[in-house]
């Protein structure tokens, strides 16, 4: 009888306060979601074009929320240009990697950072990262005069999301998403399963539902390796673009694949590109 009653006294006490540490956790979810999608950003320029021996241009856009910065990276005879998106860690000066594929297929670059990354002032969000990527395309298409169907949108990670958030709304040459999510509610449920993230995410970058409105040729990439972003979600991407498309898988992890896997990345990026980009634009 008194064990029996002071289990009964005790249940209802663990419960409460597991009810409480689920209340907090969501909680703090909620308030702080940007602090933990942004959290990877870095100040600090690691590397420069310069020390490439690369020639580039510093840009500066005032934008709502401070200033945006990115490097111009101009290739002689280029084909075309590319404005990339990075992921939501880190800044520019840790992509450069990236841009030197771009580079050996005959592609200028221009690579940018987000608010409150590298030299960008101002805070991270969903919004000023779609207003940073649209200062960057107006400066392509404005003041360097590309046409829009000789710029090719590109993307990882997160910086899928900014591309495909200005795929949806203009015309590029070609769009490439690498390791991208279908929306940040249904990457954060495949690891949060247990809470309500749909109901509680503010940051959306819902890219399933902007792919079928890219008005593009479509490249994804995606690594079934990838701890991070699941394979599915780029499959289901790719199957809801409706514009020709191709889909590259690749293996090894979510940002590093392309590096341990350029045996199939880099053919497959010159495949894509040849295709939709003729030598001489």
């Amino acid at each position: 009888m008194g064990s029996s009653l002071i289990f009964r006294k005790i249940v209802p006490i663990g419960l409460l306060l597991a009810a409480g540490a689920y209340m907090l956790l969501f909680a703090a979810v909620w308030k702080f979601q940007e602090k933990i999608m942004f959290h990877g950003r870095t100040a600090e320029t690691t590397q420069t074009p310069e020390s490439l021996h690369w020639p580039y241009e510093e840009v500066w856009f005032d934008v709502s929320g401070g200033r945006t910065h990115g490097w111009w990276l101009p290739l002689e005879n280029a084909r075309g240009a590319v404005l990339f998106s990075h992921g939501s860690g880190k800044n520019i000066s840790h992509y450069l990697d990236d841009a030197q594929y771009f580079r050996d297929n005959g592609f200028s670059v221009l690579l940018y950072d987000y608010g409150g990354y590298g030299e960008s002032t101002g805070n991270p969000s969903e919004d000023r990262c779609y207003t940073d990527i649209r200062a960057m395309w107006k400066y392509m298409t404005q003041t360097l005069k590309i046409p829009e169907n000789h710029i090719v949108l590109a993307g990882c990670s997160m910086g899928g999301g900014v591309t495909a958030d200005l795929a949806a709304q203009v015309k590029p040459g070609a769009v490439i998403l690498e390791s991208t999510f279908l929306s940040v509610p249904e990457a954060a449920a495949d690891t949060m399963w247990w809470m309500p993230i749909l109901a509680m995410t503010r940051t959306q970058f819902r890219n399933i539902d902007k792919a079928p409105r890219i008005q593009a040729p479509v490249l994804i990439v995606h690594s079934r390796d990838d701890t991070v972003v699941p394979f599915e979600h780029g499959r289901r991407l790719y199957e809801a673009v409706r514009t020709p498309k191709q889909f590259v898988e690749i293996h090894g992890s979510h940002g590093g694949g392309k590096f341990s896997s350029k045996e199939i990345y880099g053919p497959a990026l010159k495949k894509f590109l040849d295709e939709h980009f003729k030598p001489g634009g």
